[in-house]
């Protein structure tokens, strides 16, 4: 493959989770179910400069789940209130928005609804996360819910530090998936 022909597949150098379990696979993608949160380490690298992050699942069916993401260096997440949100909500024929400052993460309402027939997807931009540089990303949401249900959101991290992972945490339930990064050759 010539440089700039594609996505590459990030495996992880390891995995923590809680919940029932988790465990990368042949590909590189990590599998996991009825988690309540889950790290991945070693993804972003100096190899490349953004990614693509998969996610795709379902929770247990008896509550909404709703995620979180934050960033992670040397197998510690950034906890820090230095994360902003900026998102769109598009339900049926209702549009509305909000500015969220001064996060300790960046939310992503409901993911995973309680209907374990309604996939849910989310597909995360991450641009600059190794750099020692603010970090930005850009996510769109799409569920079954009621039909269709979609969510855009822009993040921003304030500081200049050099990521190699992220943690995804759920809340209001559990939730069995997959997630996948990809590097974005340049």
């Amino acid at each position: 493959m010539a440089a700039g022909d594609g996505l590459i597949s990030m495996k992880p150098t390891s995995i923590t989770h809680a919940g029932t379990s988790a465990s990368i696979n042949a590909d590189g993608g990590v599998d996991f179910t009825a988690v309540t949160s889950l790290s991945l380490n070693g993804v972003f690298t100096s190899d490349y400069d953004n990614y693509l992050v998969v996610i795709r699942g379902q929770n247990d069916g008896v509550t909404d789940a709703s995620t979180s993401i934050r960033l992670r260096a040397a197998g510690s997440d950034a906890s820090g209130a230095n994360y902003v949100r900026q998102f769109l909500n598009v339900d049926s024929t209702t549009v509305s928005g909000r500015r969220d400052t001064g996060q300790t993460n960046w939310n992503q309402p409901v993911v995973f609804y309680s209907d374990t027939a309604d996939q849910g997807g989310v597909a995360m931009h991450i641009y600059g996360p190794y750099l020692a540089q603010p970090t930005a990303a850009r996510t769109v949401n799409a569920n079954a819910y009621l039909g269709a249900y979609l969510l855009d959101h822009a993040y921003t991290h304030s500081l200049s530090t050099s990521y190699d992972g992220f943690t995804m945490a759920v809340t209001g339930s559990t939730a069995t998936g997959t997630v996948h990064v990809f590097g974005y050759e340049e």
